[in-house]
This record gives structure tokens, C-alpha cells and sequence, in this order.
């Protein structure tokens, strides 16, 4: 199928404001599908026991640090996340010439939270990923409604720096990104500047007759697709994002990002069979003294839904009202063959969320000012957040409830369930 998915940023000092890394995501997949906010604590296994990921079993790690992850309801890995050690890892999918494997394999949704539960630091999330797709290989459908299958770039972030990871199969590039702005968008982008790299990447470029040995090896150019009109398309959203980025060079913050993520003209806030379906920024000081701050939307429309705040805490509270329900081995996910009929996987702010797009779209005057309380509301979290950044400590009890408590005053703001008790 055309590729049309997905937008993930960064902005690094001296490109913001107050020496902070921002990371944002639109995580833009099949209209109808529901994105939950979860939360799983750090934890110790037995590596006896295997992990179960979407499709397959591997290998389990002695420990896995506490994660919060923004992903598809309907399988084990994540869109985009973020770890208690200030990692931020999001995915975008990619075609090129190396054929997509349809077997099932590991996701690489479920490389997003692998390389999250298991590195501290950006580059040795980056170890993880190559280190499982070696090993495991990606593949399988990455959707319940079509048959959707592709490769993954992945934009992974942590206080200091920033890595692009590319690939092709079990072929990869990778390019470190330690100043200004960058973004990935559905199209190999990583071109003669490879910080690392698989050992035998051009060795197997050059045998299949994708390049010649001697000019300047570039890896959009060898791996991506010679004519595509798709990627044409593409080029003109990556090319929107980045000049966005450019835009505000020296003075962003993550009110900037936001803004991104909600632009409809360049594309990036998308609409149609897909859509956006949940947003993500994240802020990372370099002072190890500020904690990180996590923003989900955990709901579709980024231009009508409220970014609401997470911080990593000890004793965090589960985030019930953005968990979606399990449905265990009834999941048609589950079942043999796959994907045979569907279920309702709509949480409980997704499932206000959507009764007052409703009410927008068919009242404009009530629409408008339930809108304007959903601003005043973000306004009024983002500027204790700024705080929060300025050293200004922020109560313990305060952050255990900080998300939920965020999710729970816009559901104030979109009523009841019409027809419930």
C-alpha cells in the first residue's frame, strides 16, 4: 500500500530553549484504531520464562527499567514512549528496495519498547534494536483493519543526544545527532554522513547492483526506492516538518513542538483513512537535577485534544481511564487465523473524547467553547510544567496523580457518556 504514516521530531540546544531536548511524534495509523497511555514499573524476571511480544516469543532480560508507552491497543509494543532513564524512541514506517518481510517476526512497534525497557542511554537503545533485529528479524502485519507490512526508522532521543536509526530488513544505518533539528517522515533520510552502520550493509548493496563500490555511499540513495511517486509525496511532508523546525530554530519549546504536531497545512496533523491517531512531546533537561516530562494526548485530533503531562515517580498510579480493555485469548489478535473480526478497544477518555468530536462537529458554538476550556486547561498545566523546569519542586502526591488527574479534568470538560447512568 502507499506509504503515509507518521512524523517524529527533535530539537536540540542551542535550537531551544533552556538548554532542554524536544522530542514529539504524531503517531498516524488506521483512522479507527484506538492508541492507549500505559505505564509498566520496572521489574526483575526469571530468564527461564520467554517474553511474548506481538507475534513472537524471545529471549527475557534479568531487568527492564519503567516505561510509558503511547501505543496501538491491540498489540504489545508501542508507537512511541519513553523511559524513567529519559529515553524517547519513536518509529516511523519505511519502504525501499529490500523487499518487506510478511512473516511474523518482532514489530517494530515492539522494537520501540524492547530498546525502552532494556538501555539507560540512546545509544545503547540503538544496541538493543540492531542487536534483536539480527537475531529476530521484523516483520508481520503492523494492523488489525488491512494487510500493512513495512520496514522502521526510528528517531531515539535522551538528554544529550539523539541517534536515527534506519532500516532495510536486517540491514541498518545509523546517524547521531548532537545539535540543532531533525526529523524522520516515512522515507529513508540518512545519506553519506553513517556514524554506524550494519558490517556487511554495502557489501550487500553492492551485490544485489545497488551501488558500484565507488562512488560516495549513500544510504537513501542505494536502500530507497530509485522512482516512486509515493515517495515524491512523502518528500514534500518531511520537507514541511523540517522547515517547520527551521522556523523556530533558537527559540523552541515544547508549546513549538505542540504546535507542530497540530499543523493540518504541511500535512503532519493528519486527516483521512489515516489519521492521527495520538501525539507525544517530551522534554529532556540536561540538568540531571530536572526531571523529565512526558506529554500524551492518548486521543486522535491533536488540534482538539488536550497534551497531558507524565513524570517517572516511585509508587505511580496505574492510568486507568487510558488503559483499553483486554479481551485475553478471545483477542482476535490471538486467535488463529489472525484478525478475524474486531472488538471495541476504546478506553474511557477516548471514548468521551469521541462524543465531544461529535458534539463539535454538529454544534460549532458548543464545540467552540467546549475547544476553549480544553485550552485554558492545557495553558494552566503547561505553565506549572514550566515551573516545574525552573527547579520550582513539584509535591510528591502531586506527581503520583499528575497524568490522571490531567485525563480526568478534560473528561470534566466532555461530560458523560451520553446514555450512561
Amino acid at each position: 500500500m502507499e506509504p503515509n504514516s507518521c512524523d517524529t521530531f527533535v530539537a536540540l540546544p542551542p535550537s531551544t530553549v533552556g538548554n532542554r531536548i524536544i522530542f514529539g511524534k504524531n503517531s498516524d495509523r488506521p483512522f479507527d484504531e484506538v492508541q492507549e497511555i500505559i505505564y509498566f514499573p520496572a521489574a526483575t524476571h526469571s530468564l527461564e520464562k520467554k517474553l511474548e511480544c506481538t507475534y513472537i516469543e524471545i529471549e527475557q532480560v534479568a531487568e527492564t527499567y519503567a516505561v510509558v508507552l503511547s501505543r496501538p491497543s491491540w498489540l504489545w509494543g508501542a508507537e512511541m514512549g519513553a523511559n524513567e532513564h529519559g529515553v524517547c524512541i519513536g518509529n516511523e514506517a519505511v519502504w525501499g528496495r529490500e523487499e518487506v518481510c510478511e512473516e511474523e517476526a518482532l514489530l517494530g512497534m515492539d522494537l520501540v519498547r524492547l530498546g525502552l525497557e532494556r538501555a539507560d542511554t540512546a545509544e545503547k537503545a540503538l544496541n538493543i534494536i540492531v542487536d534483536l533485529l539480527e537475531k529476530y528479524g521484523q516483520g508481520g502485519n503492523c494492523s488489525e483493519n488491512m494487510v500493512f507490512s513495512y520496514h522502521n526508522s526510528f528517531l531515539i532521543a535522551d538528554r544529550h543526544e539523539a541517534w536515527i536509526l534506519e532500516t532495510a530488513g536486517q540491514y541498518w544505518a545509523a546517524e547521531k545527532v548532537e545539535e540543532g533539528v531533525r526529523n524522520i517522515s516515512n522515507q529513508l533520510c540518512i545519506t553519506t554522513k553513517i556514524d554506524r552502520e550494519h558490517p556487511k550493509m554495502r557489501e550487500y548493496a553492492k551485490s544485489k547492483g545497488w551501488w558500484d563500490g565507488e562512488k560516495e555511499f549513500n544510504f537513501a540513495a542505494v536502500y530507497a526506492y530509485p522512482n516512486s511517486s509515493g515517495i515524491i509525496t512523502l518528500s514534500e511532508r518531511y520537507c514541511e516538518g523540517n522547515k517547520l523546525l527551521n522556523k523556530h530554530k533558537g527559540n523552541i519549546t515544547f508549546e513549538t513542538m505542540m504546535e507542530i504536531l497540530r499543523d493540518k497545512e504541511s500535512g503532519i496533523n493528519m486527516k483521512g483513512a489515516f489519521q492521527t491517531t495520538g501525539s507525544m512531546v517530551s522534554i529532556l533537561p540536561s540538568d540531571p537535577s530536572l526531571p523529565c516530562i512526558h506529554f500524551f494526548t492518548g486521543t486522535p485530533h491533536p488540534e482538539r485534544s488536550v497534551f497531558k503531562p507524565f513524570i517517572f515517580a516511585p509508587n505511580l498510579t496505574h492510568l486507568l481511564e487510558t488503559i483499553s480493555p483486554t479481551f485475553g485469548l478471545e483477542d482476535p489478535v490471538k486467535k488463529h487465523p489472525r484478525f478475524q473480526s474486531k472488538c471495541d478497544r476504546r478506553h474511557p477518555l477516548y471514548q468521551r473524547h469521541d462524543q465531544a468530536i461529535e458534539i463539535m462537529n454538529a454544534d460549532e458554538e458548543k464545540g467552540r467553547k467546549m475547544l476553549e476550556e480544553m485550552r485554558i486547561l492545557e495553558k494552566e498545566i503547561l505553565k506549572e510544567m514550566e515551573l516545574v523546569l525552573q527547579n520550582k519542586c513539584l509535591d510528591e502526591n502531586r506527581t503520583i496523580d499528575l497524568f490522571s488527574q490531567c485525563v480526568k479534568n478534560e473528561m470534566k470538560i466532555y461530560g458523560p457518556i451520553i446514555g450512561s447512568p
